[in-house]
């Protein structure tokens, strides 16, 4: 028996009057999650719970099976984790952003998603500026990097940890000093964030002039912060091996802690020209020799984080044509098998950030009854019976023997 999990980050939306009321999943043509869910289960899933943010770590730590309020100790350990960066106790590692500001005003979350090389570049020269015996900078892909500060003491650990750090994906196009990090010892972060625009506004690193045009990360942005993680094996939890395939270094984190494979998958770039095809491909072959497979697209969720209608429709059928599709046609005289779709929270365009309202799932194979349902929508599941209060319960019951 094999399992998939295909989860296409940030897809469930709101109606948009662009839209004529619908949201772009509607819009959107995807017959083949469709099939799924004329011909299996469908239902909503509240994948990030009470209390915790709408990230894409807590929803994705959930939908692996594990529960956010037992596991999640932040962001950035989990990013850690698949970079290679070891942590101890008296280590708190933060998420470090590159972004593009203007005056007070978050003008870019992710530099113009910036080149990993260009990035590499700037984190390295940051860090041989700005970092010390005991705060390093680590370079990771695209926008998304690694800051990691080794306390003198568990107090001062612990003020670090909570300390109120705003994702700069939330605030794009508003105030910068709105929005800083606050709270005691916050004053180290300030510090470096603030030094880290005269560096980089100067528009030189390494002594090499840089065109703002075309890199115009001026600043780091530090959040996401946590203390060293330690989850069950998902094969101790769930009695199979599995792999992950993604692009992202926060998913690729919860894999390598949890004991799965993550592969490095040649085109996976995280944005909208990733290359679905091959995650497919990798996805399958993954499965010869192990019995589930995790597959994570993120090009939705930056769609819905630009505010670009447009983008996210095209991810989402992309998505599902060339993932979802690849798998079904893979399967078609092969029943031994069950998938599930779903995003892992919804990242409306209107709001253009991460929101906490339970999302569609559909599932179909051996053993799934079919729930005839119109289609695969929030509108669709929201019209089901079929709910579930937590990621790690529908993952649980997805996973379940037959």
């Amino acid at each position: 028996m094999k399992y998939l999990i295909l989860v296409g980050d940030g897809m469930a939306d709101r109606p948009l009057k662009e839209l004529d009321g619908k949201t772009p999943l509607e819009a959107a043509k995807t017959p083949n999650m469709d099939f799924i869910a004329k011909n299996g289960s469908i239902g909503l899933v509240k994948t990030i719970p009470e209390g915790l943010e709408p990230a894409s770590d807590v929803a994705n730590l959930a939908l692996l099976g594990y529960d956010p309020r037992k596991y999640y100790t932040g962001r950035a350990p989990l990013e850690a984790a698949n970079m290679g960066v070891p942590l101890n106790e008296n280590m708190i590692a933060f998420r470090c952003n590159l972004v593009t500001v203007s005056k007070d005003k978050m003008e870019d979350y992710s530099a113009g998603h910036i080149s990993s090389k260009e990035a590499s570049t700037v984190i390295k020269f940051i860090d041989e500026k700005l970092g010390t015996e005991y705060i390093h900078f680590y370079p990771g892909v695209s926008y998304r990097h690694l800051m990691v500060i080794e306390c003198k003491d568990p107090q001062q650990r612990d003020e670090l940890n909570k300390i109120k750090c705003v994702p700069p994906h939330n605030i794009t196009g508003k105030s910068i000093s709105k929005n800083l990090p606050k709270g005691k010892s916050a004053d180290v972060l300030l510090k470096l964030m603030r030094s880290s625009r005269d560096l980089l506004e100067k528009h030189e690193v390494n002594n090499v002039r840089i065109d703002l045009k075309e890199n115009p990360a001026n600043m780091i942005w530090l959040w996401g912060q946590g203390l060293k993680s330690g989850i069950p094996l998902f094969s101790d939890k769930f009695g199979m091996e599995g792999s992950v395939i993604s692009a992202v270094d926060l998913v690729k984190g919860i894999a390598k802690i949890s004991g799965l494979a993550a592969l490095n998958v040649p085109g996976a770039t995280g944005y909208y020209d990733t290359d679905y095809s091959a995650k497919a491909r990798y996805a399958l072959e993954a499965l010869k020799d192990k019995d589930f497979v995790y597959v994570h697209v993120e090009a939705p969720d930056e769609a819905g984080h630009n505010g670009d209608i447009r983008a996210k429709i095209t991810a989402i059928e992309n998505f599902d044509s060339k993932v979802v599709g690849a798998v079904l046609e893979h399967f078609e005289n092969n029943k031994d098998f069950r998938v599930m779709v779903l995003p892992d929270h919804a990242t409306p365009i209107s709001v253009r950030t991460h929101t906490s309202e339970p999302v569609p799932f559909a599932m179909y194979g051996k053993g799934v009854e079919a729930a005839q349902a119109s289609g695969f929508s929030e509108s669709a599941a929201a019209s089901s019976k079929l709910n579930f209060d937590s990621g790690a319960g529908l993952t649980e019951y997805f996973l379940k023997k037959v």
